[in-house]
């Protein structure tokens, strides 16, 4: 749907090493990077892509979802996230108010944004 999502980051070390940890699970790594104020575009394909940049601006909270392939990557990237210092915002699961195969795990992110990985596959 999108070919990249950019957005400031209060502190771009710490959002840096969180995203980078939290979406290695699902594949995703760094395509280019310039100074903090340029900062850095992560992508998993190639095709789209999440910038980040260093600024003192405070922008409203965002909820970003990520696809995931499995269920095993959404448990992934659950983990891998708060250990790179997010914090529980929805451990991984079933949401069937969304959809019968709705699984996913929600996480905050250093600035405050709800970072999600949904995958919509069935269990196997």
């Amino acid at each position: 749907m999108f070919d990249h999502v950019k957005f400031g980051v209060g502190d771009f070390a710490a959002s840096k090493t969180f995203y980078l940890k939290a979406l290695e699970p699902l594949g995703a790594a760094v395509a280019s990077e310039g100074s903090e104020t340029y900062g850095i575009e992560i992508s998993a394909d190639g095709k789209t892509s999440l910038c980040l940049f260093q600024t003192e601006q405070t922008p409203a909270h965002l909820h970003l979802a990520f696809v995931a392939e499995s269920r095993e990557q959404v448990d992934a990237f659950y983990h891998a996230a708060l250990s790179a210092g997010g914090k529980d915002n929805g451990a991984p699961g079933l949401r069937p108010e969304y959809s019968a195969n709705y699984y996913a795990a929600f996480v905050i992110d250093p600035d405050g944004h709800n970072i999600e990985a949904v995958c919509y596959e069935a269990e196997v």
